[in-house]
């Protein structure tokens, strides 16, 4: 996937809240592509759990950045991602994150969200991309 942003910060580069929103946009765009379904409407939704980002090398401004999404691991109820973003011609990625998702009962109100069992449809969509670490 290749997005192009503008949010740059006072330092001319990505503000690092915007490597986590590549993450998001990664996970949630290869969900609804892989799935065919608007996965906000599912039974149960996937909640981000835990964020982080290794940061290699700077990621400039305004040019396109490109996404490579793997899965580490495939629980009962939760999703483990690292995904990479690319600038330019390297094959190195500039950061790397790990982006976690718990899924939940969507049918109650925030708050009242019980951890429930991974969805067939996306256990179906994220098994192809499973890359243990190790």
């Amino acid at each position: 996937m290749t997005t192009r942003w503008r949010d740059d910060d006072a330092y001319g580069h990505l503000n690092n809240a915007t490597y986590y929103e590549f993450f998001d946009t990664a996970v949630n765009a290869h969900l609804y592509e892989a799935t065919g379904v608007d996965i906000r409407e599912l039974g149960q939704i996937g909640i981000v759990a835990e964020t982080s980002c290794r940061y290699f090398r700077e990621i400039g401004f305004p040019g396109p950045v490109d996404s490579g999404l793997v899965v580490e691991r495939i629980g009962t109820s939760s999703i483990i991602y690292r995904i990479g973003l690319f600038q330019g011609d390297s094959d190195e990625a500039a950061a790397e994150g790990r982006f976690v998702h718990v899924y939940v009962d969507n049918t109650r109100g925030a708050g009242d969200r019980p951890v429930v069992p991974i969805p067939e449809v996306i256990r179906a969509a994220v098994s192809p991309l499973l890359r243990p670490v190790g």
